[in-house]
């Protein structure tokens, strides 16, 4: 019963604490390159939508790598899923302490996100293992073609969000890299375009709301 029990405990804790509790980097927000200059309003509002966004793709992040090792069946593939979670918490303090900094708020859809994140990665989870890792792999292929497309939209002014998606986006470099190394099978293509589907609705909404 207690083997039942802790995956469902680990789940409902990390859904807690991404969702309601303030979030404790690891690792050193990234350096800006240069000391950041002053930004008009529209600038910061701009900033501020564009951030709002990358946090709401941590959030999905963390509900997605907690529902895959929860369902995980190899126990090494279920730390390197934890361990990943625990990298991108450092992804969801940065972007909220941007948030903060600039004057914006968190998407108020922060639980629908994480709900429908962790249901897509419990059905991923459950396909078996490559398709598993398969899926990691294109979600962070995708996640980092996003980050690169806010690099081109972020102010020049905004060195300091601009250090912390430069990051993330070596940071979802890697977790792709490692799921392929641990066996991640080819998506299907029309699996693909859903994904990228799905990821645009929630990019529009969360830029406002």
């Amino acid at each position: 019963m207690t083997l039942l029990l802790d995956p469902v405990l680990t789940a409902a804790d990390a859904a807690l604490r991404t969702l309601f509790a303030r979030p404790h980097a690891t690792r050193l927000m990234p350096p800006p390159s240069h000391a950041p200059g002053e930004m008009s309003d529209n600038e910061r509002r701009d900033a501020g939508a564009l951030m709002r966004v990358n946090h709401v793709g941590e959030v999905c992040a963390q509900a997605l790598y907690t529902a895959q090792a929860a369902v995980a069946r190899d126990p090494a593939l279920r730390a390197q899923f934890l361990e990943a979670s625990h990298e991108e918490t450092d992804h969801l303090a940065w972007t909220r302490q941007r948030l903060d900094e600039l004057g914006a708020r968190p998407s108020i859809l922060n639980p629908l996100w994480y709900a429908g994140a962790f249901g897509l990665g419990l059905l991923a989870g459950r396909l078996g293992d490559p398709l598993s890792l398969g899926f990691v792999a294109e979600t962070e292929r995708q996640v980092e073609a996003h980050l690169d497309s806010h690099l081109d939209r972020l102010p020049l002014i905004d060195s300091a969000s601009r250090a912390v998606v430069e990051q993330m986006k070596l940071d979802e470099a890697r977790h792709a890299a490692q799921a392929v190394h641990a066996g991640a099978a080819e998506l299907p293509a029309p699996a693909k375009a859903l994904m990228r589907m799905a990821s645009r609705v929630m990019t529009t909404l969360a830029h406002r709301i």
